[in-house]
């Protein structure tokens, strides 16, 4: 069995067992989840944790291969689509354990280095989608801001309804982890978390903060919108 072909059976073993438990919760993105789907949450974390590779790279693909628009679905926590009153006004934030702490407009990370790629996204509910990304890695962002030695984590909040993400520092730091301001070869859309979210193809989809808004770095494990109703941590593919 190859390193690739164990990674796949690990995963899919410790994805399988919290699918079937959820199907039986009625895992429906619901409030409340069973201690026992939440033990395999644990599981699926620990598998994740320690298959996780700082140089293992998602598949890309052609361009040809992506997902119609009507295809992939929108996602949001808020009752109704989440917009900003002054778009013009927008700032990413980047602070907590950082020596430069930075107050970014769109303008700036679009100056900043670009990384873009075609990938498959997978959502938790089983249910995948091809598209193309744009942004800025988020590593450069990091150097940007220098984070100090005490910073294993980052919290990722947005300005939709509270929506936010907990990250390991090193998942964060993945070459592929960009803040994406472009889909599909044109600017981020308000149903696609307008106007930069976070993107990883290493991640489940939720755990890819829309709307984002701020960024700290920290010494604590911040919990996440799902993650503390029970849905995996790390959230690894």
């Amino acid at each position: 069995m190859t390193e690739l072909d164990r990674r796949r059976f690990l995963l899919g073993a410790a994805a399988a067992g919290a699918s079937a438990l959820g199907a039986a919760c009625g895992w429906d993105g619901g409030r409340t989840l069973s201690p026992r789907l939440k033990s395999w949450s644990s599981v699926n974390d620990w598998v994740s944790a320690r298959l996780f590779s700082s140089t293992r790279l998602a598949r890309q693909y052609q361009a040809g291969r992506r997902t119609a628009d009507a295809d992939f679905p929108a996602y949001y926590v808020s009752d109704t689509l989440p917009a900003l009153v002054d778009p013009a006004a927008w700032r990413l934030q980047v602070g907590g354990l950082v020596r430069k702490p930075a107050t970014l407009p769109l303008e700036r990370l679009m100056a900043m280095p670009r990384l873009s790629y075609t990938v498959k996204h997978h959502c938790v509910e089983g249910w995948t989608a091809i598209a193309s990304w744009a942004g800025v890695p988020f590593r450069a962002v990091a150097d940007l801001v220098e984070p100090l030695a005490s910073a294993r984590y980052v919290n990722f909040r947005s300005f939709d309804a509270g929506y936010s993400n907990g990250w390991d520092l090193p998942s964060a730091m993945h070459p592929q982890t960009i803040i994406a301001y472009a889909y599909n070869d044109r600017p981020l859309m308000p149903d696609h978390g307008a106007p930069v979210r976070l993107y990883s193809p290493t991640k489940l989809g939720y755990k890819n903060t829309k709307y984002l808004l701020q960024v700290e770095f920290t010494d604590r494990k911040p919990g996440g919108y799902w993650e503390d109703m029970g849905y995996p941590w790390f959230g690894g593919l």
